[in-house]
């Protein structure tokens, strides 16, 4: 028998030694999950107790102040770590994969983790951007070459895609998601698990990490962490419907949210974990915190102790503990007390287990060191980034037709700190900016670009102003003690004011890049108000006041107020932050190189006062827009500045011939809709076709439109083209607060096609 082992351990050390030499380029034909599941079975038969809790125990690469070890060594050995998040150096990542290949007892690889949200070493758009572009199929693109990216450096799971749906701009983590409406944010989920997984797990692939389940964007007052209370309905036929959509995709990891819903901390929540994901949408892959919830719940008032944190999280169905630790020190005294059974925690661990084989680490655990910057500094990354850039901007004025910009001018003042800023323009979660110093792709900014473009002969002169990001630190400058910087005083603003005004008395043309800075979105950076940050207004009004042209590029995370630009800017160009090669991306569509055809995921609101502002509400026993009674609030229109799915083009279009294929169906049959789109301006465009409905009468009040079909078309010229969309069970049925179940209910159903969420265009659908 002892030979016997001696032999077994003496082949997996062999096979360990080929993937060293062979790397993780090396293509081993992806196993079946069935074969997977057979292995992990295999596996797990031979594991202690302890060595199953390893493998539920993530531990953090990086060191931070609220955790201990910054290198787990000794754990790992122990087979106590099962996964690994924040470390990004190929070296380091290497050296602990021998660590647990080698010197564990049972040779289990780790699964390093990242939060590849956006790109890795190329960064495309922010997520809120791509959703913009309307286009899930560039998404899915953009999102596929980062998860290669991510698995040739040895990140094997990343922690995206975030779906929440975020009906208050105040949440900082707007920028992180596809906006407010549930049919678009299903799309976009679905395209990003296609994306990084592939059609099934491999070594070229990445696992996907759907984020933050659920209602976490619900947060009260927009407030990043505080508690949500969503009711069921609005659960159902709202929030958890992305989160579904990239279920149903095959993604195969989920992250429980900080937050409570409705009272009960998202961690240890078995109504989510296990009754909706596990039971009702038959979900089987596994669940991690989102980092250090599960020590939270105690924080929460949830939890007695860490050892009840770590029982109710498990026992909820929360399979890794991300950092905190309380499954390692905790959990084994849950088993033992008789709380949870050691084959409760078999079910937890068998699906960490079966993902390592389906991405063959067992097979190749390491990283090929030599080949990881070519992997990265592929051209056809930044091709692809600044196509991806380009369909994602969103143009939400143009007078006068001031775009696209003539090549000919001469003198041109480019005012605003974002203007030649590299680390805004890729915006946040940016890898190697957050964890690994300054990328090494040069970001271009919009500064760089012009001047590019414009060539040696134009006089470009630039001025930026303070910077609005030094008086935000983001979350992981606030880890690691930074302080917010002071405002520029009064003199200072002064000058910058002084500089704004001679330069642009002496311009033919000012380019206004302005916005936020990358800090002020994303976790932890919510907002009370939507103003530009710092003296950027009044460098603005400076800019308009001096009788040129002006066009505004907007760098931003978020809807801003705008309203005395829209009333007194002739351009309005919305980049979002548009990522590494988002200067030239810019400059391609304020030439007019690329027609812009993006268009808004949100509702873009007035004031901050108006949030949450969503266009999906109900209908109220007085609306809107009735000739007397036009808003809710005294002060102000309560309606948004621009409307869901709006963005204007350098060309014009023409919706019309709206039909049905039937305009009568049964209860779970189905129609189509088609509409002719025509470009009717003189040059080539991309129109985005959005079709909506309304219920009219039913067991509940229905919003007063749904996004239920959109479909982005490049039109030449005068060039029709009908386009068709299915309308049937998956578009009308709805989660009904009287029945507590889905259904397609009879009546009359409005149906509207058009550029936005104010298409007049209209059809009428019974249902009997």
């Amino acid at each position: 028998m002892l030979k016997l082992k001696t032999f077994a351990k003496a082949i997996v050390m062999l096979g360990c030694a080929l993937a060293a030499t062979s790397g993780a380029t090396a293509q081993s034909a992806p196993i079946s999950q069935e074969e997977a599941h057979r292995r992990a079975l295999v596996l797990l038969k031979q594991m202690t107790l302890d060595e199953k809790i390893g493998q539920m125990t993530q531990s953090s690469g990086v060191q931070m102040p609220m955790l201990g070890s910054d290198r787990p060594d000794d754990l790992i050995t122990q087979g106590k770590v099962g996964s690994v998040l924040w470390l990004i150096d190929v070296k380091e990542i290497n050296r602990l994969q021998h660590l647990a290949v080698e010197k564990s007892r049972l040779h289990i690889p780790i699964l390093f983790g990242f939060d590849v949200i956006h790109g890795y070493r190329t960064v495309f758009p922010v997520p809120l951007a791509m959703a913009s572009s309307w286009d899930p199929k560039v998404e899915e693109e953009a999102q596929r070459l980062a998860g290669q990216d991510a698995r040739a450096a040895g990140i094997q799971w990343t922690f995206t895609p975030m779906v929440d749906i975020a009906r208050d701009a105040r949440w900082g983590r707007i920028v992180e998601g596809a906006g407010e409406d549930p049919y678009l944010g299903s799309a976009m989920a679905r395209a990003q698990v296609k994306g990084f997984q592939g059609e099934a797990l491999g070594p070229d692939s990445v696992v996907a990490c759907v984020k933050h389940f659920a209602g976490y964007g619900a947060a009260d007052g927009g407030r990043d962490y505080d508690s949500s209370y969503v009711p069921e309905e609005l659960m159902e036929n709202v929030y958890l419907r992305p989160f579904h959509a990239a279920e149903e995709a095959g993604a195969g990891s989920f992250m429980s949210a900080y937050m409570d819903l409705n009272d009960v901390p998202a961690t240890g929540n078995r109504w989510l974990l296990t009754d909706v994901l596990r039971k009702d949408w038959g979900f089987k892959g596994f669940v991690v915190s989102d980092a250090f919830a599960v020590a939270s719940l105690q924080v929460h008032g949830f939890a007695r102790d860490p050892e009840d944190a770590a029982y109710k999280a498990a026992s909820a169905g929360l399979n890794m503990d991300m950092a905190s630790q309380t499954y390692t020190k905790n959990l084994a005294k849950v088993v033992k007390a008789g709380k949870i059974s050691e084959a409760d925690i078999d079910k937890l661990v068998l699906p960490v287990l079966e993902v390592k084989y389906e991405l063959g680490l067992f097979d190749h655990p390491y990283v090929d060191e030599s080949q990881v910057d070519a992997v990265l500094n592929r051209p056809e990354g930044l091709a692809l980034e600044r196509k991806v850039a380009g369909r994602s901007m969103v143009l939400l004025k143009n007078d006068n037709h001031l775009l696209p910009l003539k090549r000919t001018a001469k003198k041109v003042a480019v005012i605003g700190p974002l203007a030649d800023s590299t680390r805004d323009i890729e915006g946040g979660w940016t890898v190697e900016g957050l964890f690994g110093g300054a990328t090494k792709n040069h970001p271009v900014t919009v500064l760089a670009a012009l001047k590019a473009r414009l060539g040696a002969d134009a006089q470009v002169t630039f001025v930026a102003g303070p910077e609005p990001q030094r008086l935000y630190p983001s979350l992981f400058d606030m880890i690691q003690g930074k302080k917010p910087a002071a405002p520029p005083t009064d003199a200072e603003a002064a000058e910058w004011i002084a500089k704004t005004k001679a330069a642009t008395a002496d311009a033919d043309l000012v380019v206004a890049v302005m916005g936020e800075g990358a800090t002020m979105s994303s976790e932890s950076a919510s907002r009370s108000s939507f103003d530009l940050p710092g003296i950027q207004q009044q460098m603005l009004e400076t800019a308009v006041a001096s009788g040129k042209p002006v066009v505004l590029v907007l760098e931003n995370g978020r809807p801003l107020d705008i309203r005395w630009a829209s009333e007194h800017v002739g351009a309005i160009l919305e980049a979002w932050y548009p990522g590494t090669e988002g200067g030239n991306a810019v400059a391609d569509v304020l030439f007019g190189d690329v027609n812009p055809g993006g268009k808004l995921p949100v509702s873009w609101p007035r004031v901050a006062g108006q949030e949450p502002l969503y266009y999906n509400h109900n209908l109220t026993h007085e609306p809107e827009d009735r000739p007397q009674f036009t808003s809710r609030y005294w002060d102000i229109s309560s309606k948004p500045l621009y409307p869901f799915g709006y963005g204007l083009s350098y060309t014009t279009f023409k919706f019309d011939q709206l039909k049905l294929s039937k305009t009568s169906v049964k209860a779970g049959d189905a129609t189509e809709v088609s509409v002719d789109v025509t470009n009717t301006g003189s040059t080539a465009g991309d129109a985005v076709a959005q079709v909506y409905i309304h219920q009219r009468a039913g067991s509940a009040s229905r919003p007063v439109r749904e996004l239920k079909g959109f479909a982005r078309v490049t039109l030449k010229p005068g060039e029709t083209k009908t386009l068709k969309f299915p309308l049937g069970k998956a578009e009308l049925e709805f989660w009904s607060p009287q029945t507590k179940a889905w259904g397609v209910e009879p009546g009359t159903f409005d149906v509207w096609a058009g550029e936005d969420s104010t298409a007049a265009l209209h059809a009428e659908l019974a249902v009997e």
